[in-house]
């Protein structure tokens, strides 16, 4: 069997799903739930500093995004961080990972930004042994309007500021969560590495309005006639998630920087992939949200036995496997072609793939009067829209052709571009614009 055991930054788990900084882990009763159904770990729903007290709305917080059959897509919320006492939350953490050593507790953590707030709830959160900390700098709302959150992350500055001051104040694990409402995330983690982060979390949540009420023409969730934008998060962030965490990995600044995935891990599959991209671990809440806390087992089961039919031993041999396969556009292989192929057995003859590439592509399929769907080679450039819209799982593929053959729509040899200096993706063989 697959050893899912992970060591990330010394922190040790049982498995690499860890529930991540939100509703599910603002108490010791959901973190004990969550420690018992089989989360290797949690990020304890973020702390602020001793204060005025932190207020959330007493209304709806969250906006949804569905499917055709209802099943949640997206979610937005507007909720702020905890707004239990600082004290209280100390207590339970010390408690929870007194009874539960060998799953990982991490502390989320957002305070003014100057160095004195740091330095005074730093010696606290170290009191409750926790593994180490996370520093949310990805918050779009509530708390970005004053000061905090997204507004330190879209700053490299004071990422970097804030991670020295936490390193020079406390001797555990330190994890910058970063925001994707940013240009180029790679900045954020550069500064992050550079004020001496152990690792990077992301994505943090994407400034949203999912929804406006066409009656009240407020967006949703509304709160007494009004509105807000709110964090966006689940399966609908993932393809954003994984594209930046691909361009830190593959960032020759921060390369070999640890990452934990976060952004849309449902099942078990969307972790292996986080993973191959680099991701140490991964971390979960709308699934959680969803689901229940025992989604958990479903991807303990299904990763477990993925690694089994692969033949890896332990994760640490998959991840950051796919890192070498990111490129640039110009670095795509011009000499493989392909041309789709459509399973007449298993043709149901909706005509979703005629519409489609007749109206909005290449008019490469063809119909027959007695609605027989067949490819035009001679036209078609291998986009695969067919493939995307077709409702039958393979009934369309795409098949690579054979180097030597013609291709009918080019009529190009398929692999004549042998010379990589002559390759039309090769920068240096276009001649600069005058």
């Amino acid at each position: 069997m697959a050893d899912l055991t992970t060591d990330f930054l010394g922190i040790k788990s049982p498995n690499p799903f860890w529930l991540a900084s939100a509703p599910p882990t603002d108490k010791e009763y959901n973190v004990r739930r969550a420690f018992e159904a089989g989360w290797g770990g949690v990020v304890w729903k973020t702390l602020g500093a001793e204060g005025p007290p932190v207020v959330n709305v007493n209304g709806p917080r969250y906006g949804a995004i569905w499917g055709a059959d209802r099943r949640l897509l997206g979610l937005n919320n507007i909720e702020l961080i905890t707004d239990r006492p600082l004290e209280v939350n100390l207590e339970e953490m010390a408690r929870v990972k007194a009874d539960y050593p060998d799953r990982a507790l991490i502390a989320s953590l957002m305070v003014p930004c100057d160095e004195a707030s740091w330095k005074a709830i730093l010696p606290r959160v170290a009191e409750t042994n926790a593994d180490g900390i996370e520093l949310n700098f990805g918050c779009p709302h509530g708390m970005a309007e004053r000061g905090m959150g997204s507004a330190v992350g879209q700053v490299p500055e004071y990422i970097e500021m804030v991670t020295r001051w936490c390193k020079q104040y406390y001797d555990r694990p330190v994890i910058v969560k970063l925001t994707p409402n940013i240009t180029d995330i790679r900045r954020p983690a550069e500064a992050a590495k550079n004020g001496g982060a152990d690792a990077v979390s992301l994505i943090n949540t994407i400034n949203s309005i999912t929804s406006v009420n066409l009656d009240t023409f407020s967006p949703e969730p509304m709160i007494d006639g009004k509105g807000t934008h709110g964090g966006y998060c689940g399966p609908a962030v993932k393809p954003i998630a994984l594209n930046m965490i691909a361009e830190i990995a593959r960032n020759p600044e921060t390369h070999g920087l640890p990452i934990s995935g976060i952004g849309g891990v449902t099942t078990w599959r969307d972790a292996a992939e986080f993973m191959v991209m680099g991701c140490g671990n991964v971390q979960v809440c709308t699934a959680a949200m969803t689901y229940g806390f025992k989604v958990v087992q479903e991807m303990i089961s299904g990763l477990s036995q993925w690694m089994d039919e692969k033949g890896y031993a332990s994760t640490d041999e998959f991840i950051g496997k796919g890192v070498p396969n990111v490129t640039d556009w110009q670095f795509l292989n011009l000499n493989y072609v392909t041309k789709a192929k459509i399973d007449q057995d298993a043709c149901i003859k909706c005509g979703r793939c005629y519409a489609a590439c007749e109206d909005t592509s290449h008019q490469a399929i063809a119909m027959s009067e007695d609605r027989r769907f067949e490819v035009i080679d001679e036209e078609c450039v291998a986009c695969n829209l067919c493939v995307n819209v077709c409702p039958v799982e393979d009934c369309i593929t795409m098949v690579e052709m054979d180097k030597g053959s013609v291709d009918p729509r080019t009529g190009r040899e398929v692999g004549d571009y042998a010379n990589w200096t002559t390759h039309p993706n090769n920068p240096s063989s276009v001649p600069a614009a005058e």
